[in-house]
């Protein structure tokens, strides 16, 4: 079951990702173009247009496929944007404890003292919402779990002998902490940064669709179902297929996610035999 779980996830995740990346090749109209007369507004799926076009007559598959590469950029990068905050923090939290460690802990806890979306928002609203600024400030707002993560991981294995032994060769802190203790605490990293994608995935879209995200006309999963909130009664398409698009990446990462923490986790792996 395990595998199965991990294959139709990654199996979208690469479906989602080729799409992005092909994205003028994919796309069968130009997502911009519009067409104002009776005939091309609020169309529904037809073989000229496969997810019917939207108020103001633009296509809905186009900017699904360009909105694709928009979604995924943003989770991405924000993730990895937290990643980078998040290990080096935790790395130097967990290896050199003390006044350090406390110091980075109260951050942490500072950052979990606010919603993550609130603030989010309250940044936006001084930075301008654009998606640059969208995928900053996700990151720098998500990095706290990462870094409780990497803290406790450094905190088994700074003890460990192979870490002793770096030390008396004298290898300086920072090759130990980034050669050494690192890439054995990266386990949890991989899974919590997975599940990450798909949390940031969600905050771009529910950012777009409150008009703070990914600004019209760039086309955005967020934004394209904002469109279709003045029409969900006979314009069905503008929310059913942003929303399926976003239910399905963002499921495919979770699968992804918890997958591998089954199969990392040895505890886990033991139940399940």
């Amino acid at each position: 079951m395990m595998n199965k779980r991990l294959i139709f996830g990654i199996a979208v995740v690469i479906a989602m990702a080729l799409v992005a990346l092909f994205a003028p090749f994919v796309a069968t109209h130009d997502p911009l173009e519009m067409d104002l007369s009776p005939e091309g507004q609020l169309q529904p799926p037809s073989l000229a247009h496969f997810f019917g076009t939207d108020n103001l007559g633009r296509d809905v598959f186009s900017r699904m496929v360009y909105g694709a590469r928009v979604s995924l950029s943003v989770g991405f990068i924000a993730v990895f944007i937290s990643l980078v905050i998040g290990v080096f923090l935790g790395g130097l939290s967990g290896y050199y404890g003390g006044r350090a460690d406390a110091f980075i802990m109260r951050l942490v806890e500072i950052m979990y003292c606010f919603p993550t979306i609130f603030l989010i928002m309250i940044v936006i609203a001084f930075l301008g919402p654009n998606i640059g600024n969208v995928m900053i400030v996700i990151g720098i707002t998500s990095w706290a779990g990462l870094c409780r993560l990497v803290r406790a991981e450094f905190l088994t294995l700074r003890e460990r002998d192979f870490v002793h032994a770096a030390r008396v060769q004298g290898v300086s802190d920072m090759r130990i902490i980034f050669r050494h203790i690192l890439p054995n605490a990266m386990s949890p990293v991989y899974v919590s940064a997975t599940l990450s994608v798909g949390a940031a995935i969600l905050i771009e879209s529910a950012l777009s669709f409150l008009g703070l995200g990914v600004q019209i006309p760039t086309p955005s999963w967020g934004n394209i179902l904002t469109s279709g909130r003045n029409y969900v009664d006979y314009a069905w398409w503008l929310t059913i297929f942003p929303g399926l698009a976003i239910l399905i990446t963002v499921l495919s990462f979770n699968l992804i996610g918890e997958s591998l923490r089954e199969m990392l986790d040895p505890r886990l792996r033991e139940r399940e035999e």
